[in-house]
């Protein structure tokens, strides 16, 4: 009896169980729900292209859904081993040894990612992969949730059982989105390299495979320097399990791509492509195209074609060798127009041909990161006008623009030299921004501090890569990387008097009822910067007489209307610049060559200035001329050119000059100086010079760092400057360091690589037999013939430095004495 009991009660323990087990089954599958139907990969109803339009309704281009069009099916016998072997070192190394779930790549992928380190391969695998992008609905597919997880891991285990490992490799190389349009290999093969996918080399197999985890992030075309990475990455991959030996790795890590796409009809493909990107931000990858919708943007189709050709015409022609100078050698430019007060991108040209594989056509000029030369010279000249921060400067303000030494964040110190391999002495802040001369700017820069122009850059939307303490005062000569729409959009806002202007590219989206689903409605952006000092800028970079010294009074920066411009060269001749605006248009150009080859013989004037002059002209055909309006709070008054200052009788040249109220100059010049001048001697009238002998002359006052530019540049110094120096002999004279100077060591550097320039010159006709420096007491360094330069090493602390030159009778003669610290 009891027996039987207990086996009663076994039962039904167990057919509670069961029953348990069932319900919470069937409470797992109400809550996973039900499954798509993997045969049904491909028999989904088609949907919708995107219209894509100008601002005049033309279409540029109508994007096809994914897997519908022109999409081209590759068996995998034809897919370049390479390519496989890279994308499952990329995607799912395990590939052909899990079930189509990988517990141990989930394991280690949440193990990474505990410790921070992120993983270069995700923890989904290809089964999985397949699941999300085709058997998914677009809502789903970027929902971060459990239920997303295990339905999708469901799938995969089904599709590993219903297909062989090489039909999923062969659906998922042929299925996967590369970025730009491209679904498949095949696709992406003729997107990015112009060529079918069974003709890829490994090279270019690992830069594909490494675009599916994010191709907007590392997309060659816009940015070339995290796509490389990205390949060098895969490459490594592939290494370590097994594909490439180190060696064949190394070979195809060496290889130069060339990026360019197969022909087919689109209208301003580079900007087209930015619009697809902005689409897929806003409404998903996938979920776009379930819409049908019409995209009208703010481009104008004849004016970017117009644009096209004038950009093509002037490569052409600085292209071509002549007998005075060979051709420059400039495959690639680009050029955007902004409106400066709406922020509307009206022509956006990223290439001359963007089908032309033999330049990498495909890659945007106007987004790509390159060095801007003198170009953010003017908001570093922002800074110093602006008057919440003093102002360091007025335009009037004398700069000097001499030899000098500056200790920048980077290390050793240098010195900055022109264009023109000159330096002008006496110059005024407005002369020195109009044409663009180094040493005044650098001067500038070590005044307002880079740190605050980094932050005026990047309110203004212009991004430079990495942290701030890689730059020093070498960014304001373009030692940095910016993109041209970014650049000509800080320009926009200067010309839209100091607010912030964001590029807009589309104007309103619709959906294929005609129904609004997003419209631009321009506001105008944050007051960055104060709109006087915007209008000082301004006022500088369309000033003609200016800009004469470093450009000559006729040059293709001048119209036939007020315009506001300026030009900047990278150091290394790989980047040529011309930004200017008027009240209606905004243009940035620039031209050079994606690979980094140097141009030859040809500036941002020679260069990029004729197509921005030609662009301008088309913009302002049939428009009247307008200037830019003054605004509140500023006042025009005369000044001694040369001084800045207020004139006096001596001063033998005024000009006028605006000022911000309150910056105006109140002292009067004291450059100009009268001296009574004994005619029999040449030197300073004495209480016995005969009053016959004595004639005044009005002299500049050279400060003792202009001496030695002065007297090379025939300027006579004033007589008692003459007598320095023992009876007549002779002087010494310091042109670096300048006494009183500060110096800090940069401590991301290690100490010998920082390094201060120690130069004296000599002031008389007889040369020294020697000249000696001695630091704190003890000798350093001795010369015997000029030029009397070279480094001392930077030591913290307060230091005394101590010159004297010997004669040949023996007389010495000492520089005065100066002293400087090192922080």
């Amino acid at each position: 009896m009891g027996a039987h009991q207990e086996r009663r009660r076994r039962r039904r323990a167990l057919l509670f169980l069961v029953l348990g087990f069932a319900g919470i089954g069937g409470l797992l599958r109400l809550w996973i729900g039900p499954l798509p139907d993997p045969e049904g990969l491909f028999g989904r109803a088609p949907v919708p292209g995107v219209r894509i339009l100008d601002r005049q309704g033309r279409l540029l281009y109508e994007i096809a859904p994914p897997h519908q069009g022109g999409h081209t099916w590759v068996p995998l016998s034809r897919i370049p081993r390479a390519c496989v072997q890279a994308t499952l070192a990329t995607e799912d190394a395990r590939f052909y040894e899990h079930p189509g779930v990988d517990p141990i790549a989930i394991l280690r992928a949440l193990w990474m990612n505990l410790r921070g380190e992120g993983s270069p391969s995700g923890a989904s695998t290809i089964p999985q992969q397949i699941a999300r992008a085709l058997l998914l609905e677009p809502d789903e597919r970027t929902a971060r949730t459990l239920r997303r997880k295990v339905r999708e891991a469901l799938l995969a285990l089904e599709l590993s059982r219903r297909y062989g490992k090489d039909e999923l490799l062969e659906i998922y190389l042929n299925t996967v989105f590369y970025g730009h349009f491209a679904y498949g290999l095949e696709a992406a093969a003729r997107t990015y390299f112009g060529k079918h996918a069974g003709e890829l080399d490994t090279a270019e197999c690992a830069l594909l495979a490494g675009l599916p985890q994010a191709p907007s992030r590392y997309d060659p075309l816009t940015r070339p320097e995290a796509a490389e990475e990205r390949r060098q990455q895969v490459l490594r991959l592939m290494v370590r399990h097994g594909f490439l030996s180190p060696e064949e790795a190394a070979i195809a890590a060496a290889e130069r791509l060339r990026f360019a796409s197969v022909p087919f009809p689109i209208h301003a493909p580079h900007f087209v492509m930015a619009i697809r990107e902005a689409l897929a931000a806003q409404f998903g990858e996938e979920a776009m195209f379930q819409e049908g919708l019409v995209v009208t943007t703010t481009l104008d189709l004849a004016w970017n074609e117009a644009i096209t050709g004038i950009l093509r015409h002037h490569l052409a022609e600085i292209n071509r060798p002549r007998p005075d100078r060979p051709g420059a050698g400039a495959r690639n430019g680009a050029v955007v127009v902004l409106d400066p007060q709406t922020g509307e991108v009206l022509a956006w040209v990223g290439s001359p041909d963007y089908f032309d594989a033999t330049i990498s056509g495909a890659v945007d000029g106007v987004r790509i990161p390159r060095q801007p030369g003198s170009a953010l010279k003017p908001f570093t000249y922002a800074m110093a006008f602006d008057p919440h921060s003093g102002p360091l400067l007025t335009p009037a303000s004398l700069l000097w623009d001499l030899p000098q030494t500056f200790i920048p964040a980077e290390g050793e110190g240098y010195q900055p030299i022109n264009y023109d391999r000159r330096y002008h002495g006496p110059v005024s802040a407005r002369v020195a921004l109009a044409s663009s001369l180094n040493v005044p700017a650098v001067a500038v820069l070590e005044q307002v501090g880079v740190p605050r122009l980094l932050d005026l850059l990047d309110r203004l939307g212009v991004q430079l890569p990495g942290p701030p303490t890689r730059y020093g005062l070498s960014l304001t000569l373009g030692g940095g990387e910016v993109r041209l729409l970014d650049l000509t959009a800080a320009y926009a806002a200067l010309a839209s008097g100091g607010r912030r202007v964001t590029p807009i590219l589309i104007r309103e989206i619709r959906d294929r009822h005609g129904r609004w689903r997003a419209r631009a409605e321009p506001t105008p952006g944050p007051q960055v910067l104060d709109p006087r000092v915007a209008f000082l800028i301004t006022d500088i970079l369309k000033d003609p007489d200016a800009r004469t010294l470093g450009f000559g009074a006729w040059s293709p920066l001048r119209l036939d209307r007020p315009a506001a411009v300026k030009t900047g060269t990278s150091s290394d001749w790989r980047d040529n610049w011309t930004i200017g605006y008027t009240p209606d248009w905004v243009v940035g150009v620039w031209i050079g060559n994606v690979d980094q080859t140097p141009l030859r013989e040809v500036s941002g004037v020679t260069g990029a200035a004729p197509i921005w002059h030609a662009v301008m002209e088309l913009l302002h055909r049939g428009r009247p001329a307008r200037d830019f309006p003054v605004p509140e709070g500023v006042r025009r008054m005369t000044v001694c050119a040369l001084s800045g200052k207020l004139p006096t009788p001596d001063c033998p040249q005024t000009r006028e000059e605006w000022f911000i109220e309150g910056t105006e100059p109140k002292e009067a010049d004291d450059l100009y100086r009268r001296w009574r001048i004994d005619r029999r001697t040449g030197g300073l009238a004495g209480p016995d010079t005969p009053p016959e002998a004595v004639e005044e002359r009005v002299m500049i006052m050279w400060p003792p760092r202009a001496w030695k530019w002065a007297q090379e540049n025939g300027f006579p110094l004033p007589p008692r400057v003459e007598q320095e120096g023992g009876k007549g002999a002779g002087g010494l004279r310091w042109v670096s360091p300048p006494a009183g100077a500060i110096y800090r060591q940069a401590p991301s550097l290690p100490p010998e690589a920082q390094r201060l320039l120690v130069e004296l010159y000599w002031t008389g006709e007889r040369i020294p037999r020697s000249v000696r420096v001695e630091i704190d007491g003890q000798p350093w360094m001795e010369w015997t013939s000029p030029p009397y330069r070279a480094w001392w090493l930077l030591i913290p602390g307060t230091h005394i430095f101590q010159a004297t030159a010997e004669l040949e009778e023996g007389e010495v003669i000492p520089a005065p004495s100066l002293r400087i610290e090192v922080r």
